[in-house]
């Protein structure tokens, strides 16, 4: 992104948050509470018009069972309006996630057979009509990403119709979004995305997809910071949406804001709780699970260890789920793995199991991986080879199904998973004696993982590469190395606990003690002041004899 991209984004995004002020204070009649204001104009009956715009800001913070809800009732409300059921389609998409299984495809796809059997009523409702149909229609010939292009360029072409349809330009970021792959070094579709955004958010300052897609634009190390003015206004304007709650710790976790990303998944957390109560009792929020998986990933950067655990349990309590999704899945498989891991607690992570709870793990087998991952690299740090190799070979087998059988939609997760056998592996190989195997395995996986990039879900891997890197390099007493590794590892993950002290650990052991105290310090800056931690105590020390 240039420069003079960078300074407009950030001079729409502060415009936006005065804005909103402003706004508030006029009468909008498509105003949704605590959700946002979405313009959208229909030809259905003024009496549902309240209730569909209302439906349609639950769409843009990804509230999609809820905005389901809405939509279903509009329809019920007036029979003819078709929009109403193109809403129902998109709520089965789901594009910037996991795909829709079978039954909710069929699901979607129904919807936008209904819609379309109606009819719109206006040549735009036709256009966004005909354009979610592209996305349901020839499945048996085409693939998931196929459709999704097709959608895009529809989309497209109802900007270029429609001028006046903010709307439009609005789905049309989304779809840019959707169909973008992570390793595009150059971010083309997310730039492209972000600038639809910023020009459009002038006219339309809360409106939530706005705020919301620009995030999901720059949730890379190399873009976020041109995203935290958005990230900081999102929660602001729709604070009913756990979703909404949440996304803005996507952005402070890429920038190493701990604290600003704990007290957001606390609050997403809570309003997805009182959520589920209401619609789901006695089931778990998957909304509220994603934010606690968050939630654990930024207390163990600041070394909070009791609320980690707490935020542990209560994700590890969940037994029934509002929808057994991929988040759900991720996040439930994720966190006890972070919390062995970073503690470099090496025995909990060598007999972690996979999760016992009733969720379609077929559907996500990448998210099983992380326990295999685990067990590798807790088996070969506590001189077990035969138990690492057996959940080596695990992580093989689910690398070749999703080779076979890719999962549909741009993102790698056959790469991603054989970052993870690589990196595990070359601990296995220093456990051996094989060091420049293990070398060589440890930096194939950094390169790999960082070309495959991050998941939309995920707040980053349960252990970045590189940092395993530099450890690995620590291990083999090759100080100067460790020191570059840690610190690339710190570019893609700023204030990373252990990224931290390793760096200052490999600065003390090359003679670098200035290099060596800032590490320190800013480590010490961020942990929580009851810290036990050897590193924080040694960090202590450190700069007490300078």
């Amino acid at each position: 992104m240039t420069r003079h991209t960078a300074k407009c984004l950030a001079f729409a995004i502060a415009l936006a948050m005065t804005g909103t002020d402003i706004l508030a204070r006029q009468d909008h009649s498509h105003h949704s509470d605590a959700l946002g204001t979405v313009h959208f104009e229909t030809s259905c009956s003024a009496v549902v018009s309240a209730a569909f715009t209302r439906a349609v800001a639950l769409l843009h913070s990804f509230g999609y069972e809820e905005a389901r809800r809405a939509f279903e009732d509009v329809a019920a409300r007036d029979e003819r309006c078709a929009m109403a059921h193109w809403g129902i389609a998109m709520t089965w998409w789901h594009p910037l996630w996991a795909p829709p299984t079978n039954a909710e495809f069929a699901s979607g796809r129904q919807a936008a057979t209904t819609a379309k059997a109606i009819g719109g009523a206006t040549p735009r409702e036709r256009a966004y009509i005909e354009a979610i149909g592209l996305f349901y229609d020839g499945a048996d010939t085409a693939s998931h990403q196929a459709r999704a292009g097709a959608y895009r360029e529809r989309m497209m072409r109802i900007v270029g119709e429609f001028k006046d349809d903010v709307e439009a330009s609005i789905l049309y970021a989304l779809s840019l979004l959707a169909t973008a792959s992570p390793s595009d070094p150059s971010f083309a579709n997310q730039k492209r995305a972000a600038e639809i955004l910023n020009r459009v958010s002038s006219a339309q300052p809360d409106h939530p997809g706005v705020v919301h897609y620009m995030i999901h634009a720059f949730d890379y190390p190399q873009l976020a910071p041109e995203a935290l003015p958005a990230a900081r206004a999102y929660a602001k304007i729709a604070p009913a949406s756990p979703h909404a709650l949440h996304m803005p710790t996507h952005i402070f976790t890429r920038l190493g804001l701990w604290q600003e990303s704990i007290s957001a998944n606390l609050a997403s957390a809570r309003t997805a709780r009182e959520l589920v109560a209401r619609t789901h009792p006695g089931a778990t929020s998957f909304d509220g699970l994603h934010a606690l998986d968050y939630l654990v990933y930024a207390y163990l950067q600041i070394d909070n260890q009791e609320r980690a655990r707490a935020a542990a349990d209560e994700a590890a309590a969940a037994k029934q789920f509002d929808e057994p999704s991929f988040a759900a899945g991720y996040a439930i498989a994720a966190i006890p793995a972070r919390r062995a891991l970073e503690l470099h607690d090496w025995k909990a992570a060598a007999v972690l199991e996979p999760p016992a709870v009733d969720l379609p793990w077929q559907q996500f087998p990448y998210a099983l991986a992380i326990t295999h991952f685990t067990q590798a690299m807790g088996a070969a740090r506590t001189g077990q080879p035969e138990r690492a190799r057996a959940a080596l070979e695990s992580l093989r087998k689910i690398q070749q199904q999703l080779t076979t059988t890719p999962v549909p939609g741009p993102y790698d997760w056959a790469g991603q998973v054989e970052s993870m056998r690589l990196a595990a592996s070359a601990w296995v190989s220093r456990g051996d004696g094989r060091n420049e195997e293990a070398l060589s395995q440890a930096l194939a996986a950094a390169e790999l993982e960082e070309k495959v990039g991050k998941h939309p879900v995920t707040p980053g891997p349960v252990l970045p590469a590189r940092e395993l890197l530099g450890d690995l390099l620590l291990d083999l007493d090759r100080p100067d190395e460790a020191l570059k590794a840690f610190e690339s590892s710190l570019v893609q993950s700023p204030n990373r606990f252990n990224s931290l002290a390793g760096a200052a650990i490999a600065a003390v052991r090359s003679g670098q003690r200035d290099k060596a105290a800032d590490y320190y310090r800013t480590l010490l800056k961020q942990v929580d002041q009851a810290s036990k931690r050897p590193e924080v105590r040694d960090a202590r020390a450190f700069l007490n004899g300078l």
